[in-house]
């Protein structure tokens, strides 16, 4: 096997591992992809195409919740009416923000040294959140009104910083604002199907130029790579979380960015810098 498809394997099992924990999977694709030589523009739609399966994994996963849902919009059900209003008012905040400030974001913190800056700063975050007294007004996503949707949807438009985490930004969010572990969990993978989806269609179509039919292998097998490896971290997460707090992910993305600081200013890793 040729040693691209091997990267995209491992950048396939990257993504797919690290989109639902709160430990950041653009971080760790722009780290990862810059120690493996593989981030220049085919590097980027690649990264698009495999964020996709990812999405298709949460979707498989909640198959019978998505469906319980479609069934109770054809039969007019409040439940499901209000579950797809909040989804709606959650991605605003993100999709509106990042049209206005995504290119910017892009130009100056996409690069391994402001991740690693974002992964120790959201390690010390999640740390003072599971210090603090944690108080549940929400036991589960149906019980959540709009203006906790709303509350989630701006804690969700922090992971427009790389490194921070969509998906840690919603579920620590979550706790702040009195959502069980449960609920945040699962609001935070549900919010990820619209907010992932219609970032892959923007940036499908923004490079649909560099889409070439001899990288299909390429795509395929990073896409099953994805898949396979974000349906076991979100089955593992939610068997996690029944009996765990989120701790042990705070000293993870403290002692990676660590590391990846320490390479850069030590000269071990050639890390690019701008």
């Amino acid at each position: 096997m040729d040693l691209i498809y091997w990267k995209a394997i491992i950048l396939g099992i990257v993504e797919g591992l690290t989109e639902f924990l709160p430990i950041s999977s653009t971080g760790h694709l722009i780290l990862m992809g810059d120690l493996l030589g593989f981030n220049d523009e085919r590097g980027k739609v690649f990264e698009i195409v495999i964020q996709f399966a990812a999405i298709l994994a949460v979707c498989w996963e909640y198959r019978a919740k998505l469906g319980s849902v479609f069934q109770g919009l054809a039969n007019k059900e409040e439940v499901a009416q209000r579950f797809v209003v909040n989804l709606a008012i959650a991605f605003m905040p993100l999709a509106i923000l990042g049209l206005a400030f995504g290119k910017a974001i892009k130009a100056h913190l996409f690069a391994p040294i402001p991740v690693a800056l974002a992964f120790i700063i959201g390690g010390f975050i999640i740390l003072w959140a599971e210090k603090r007294q944690h108080v549940e007004t929400v036991g589960s996503v149906d019980d959540m009104h709009w203006k906790d949707a709303l509350k989630m949807g701006f804690a969700q438009a922090l992971a427009l910083i790389p490194g921070t985490s969509r998906s840690g930004s919603t579920i620590i969010g979550g706790l702040f604002f009195g959502l069980s572990r449960k609920a945040a969990t699962e609001f935070s993978f549900f919010l990820a199907i619209p907010t992932l989806t219609a970032a892959t269609i923007y940036e499908v179509y923004k490079h649909r130029e560099l889409f070439h039919a001899q990288d299909s292998g390429l795509f395929l097998v990073g896409s099953i790579a994805s898949f396979v490896s974000a349906f076991i971290a979100v089955r593992g997460l939610l068997r996690y979380i029944s009996r765990h707090d989120f701790t042990v992910f705070a000293w993870y993305r403290i002692a990676f960015g660590l590391i990846v600081l320490a390479t850069w200013y030590s000269g071990a890793v050639n890390w690019t810098v701008d």
